[in-house]
């Protein structure tokens, strides 16, 4: 396991990091899994601060593969950073969007100057990616190279999910 990386079971929102990302959608106005989660624990101000970023085109704050960032608000965590993956389909570039929502999320969190940092399994819900290989390229990207951050943690709420996410950074 790469000495930055955790792998914990539990809840995301709970984590007491300077930042949890949250698997969002592309309109960042809160949605089922873990970005229902993410806005209910965080309170109102989180669906104020997503509607105030804005649209890159119609319907769309946060394109698949990028981050958006937000204050916690009610959370413990300082920051919420959205990322948005990919609806699995098999095609060869979903692995792409995938570690790219993955790299984006910890570029965002180096620049705001984040030293900790939650993620959830993303695109690994309703988007139906493979967890298997979700894990895999979790752990390319976190080993990519030193993100200057003290701790990144992977917060898995399944025991499926974590024990995949387990096995690949094993």
């Amino acid at each position: 396991m790469p000495p930055a990386a955790r792998i914990l079971r539990g809840d995301l929102t709970r984590q007491d990091v300077d930042a949890i990302v949250n698997a969002a959608n592309q309109k960042m106005l809160g949605g089922g899994g873990v970005d229902g989660a993410i806005h209910r624990a965080a309170g109102p101000g989180l669906l104020e601060a997503c509607r105030a970023v804005p649209e890159v085109r119609p319907g769309v704050r946060c394109p698949t593969g990028e981050a958006r960032i937000t204050e916690g608000f009610e959370l413990a965590a300082r920051y919420v950073i959205h990322t948005v993956g990919p609806v699995y389909g098999g095609r060869p570039h979903d692995a792409d969007l995938l570690a790219s929502a993955f790299r984006s999320s910890l570029a965002l969190a180096v620049e705001h100057s984040v030293e900790s940092i939650a993620f959830p399994a993303i695109s690994c819900g309703v988007y139906g990616y493979p967890v298997v290989e979700a894990a895999a390229i979790a752990r390319s990207v976190t080993e990519e190279r030193a993100w200057a951050l003290r701790d990144i943690r992977f917060v898995l709420f399944s025991e499926p999910v974590h024990s995949a996410w387990t096995r690949a950074f094993g």
